[in-house]
């Protein structure tokens, strides 16, 4: 069972968006701006059965805009066919700090570098943000 979404209806993550955001590909998460303005970064993405989780810092504009308004968009493609792509609209329904977050970051250095996170390049504590699909949209 999914995270509830903002409506209370518990989504659970489909399967292809899933394999996507499990292997070393790309995603863009949207979030809008104080002026409803979209922002859109390019991320390293990673998942559970229920939920895409991405991996910021909490001075960073983007976890700054989702505080303020939790509903994003999340875009991951197949790095071999970017026209096998997936996309989710979505809620950050938790955020995840301290000890899990840092050892988070970690797992994604080494699956998209093969190398360890740089700890210099942290300027602010890590946050885990934990999307709850609302609607999910799948290409491929």
């Amino acid at each position: 069972m999914g995270w509830p979404s903002a409506d209370g209806v518990s989504v659970t993550l489909n399967p292809d968006v899933r394999e996507l955001c499990k292997a070393p590909n790309f995603a863009v998460i949207t979030s809008i701006l104080p002026s409803g303005r979209a922002q859109s970064h390019v991320m390293w993405v990673d998942c559970d059965e229920e939920s895409i989780l991405m991996n910021t810092e909490v001075h960073r504009r983007k976890f700054l805009n989702i505080e303020e308004r939790p509903q994003v968009t999340v875009t991951v493609w197949d790095l071999d066919n970017p026209y096998k792509f997936g996309e989710v609209r979505g809620t950050v329904v938790k955020t995840i700090k301290g000890p899990e977050a840092r050892a988070h970051i970690d797992f994604l250095a080494q699956k998209y570098t093969g190398q360890a996170y740089n700890d210099q390049s942290i300027t602010s504590e890590r946050v885990i943000l934990v999307i709850s699909p609302e609607t999910q949209h799948f290409r491929g």
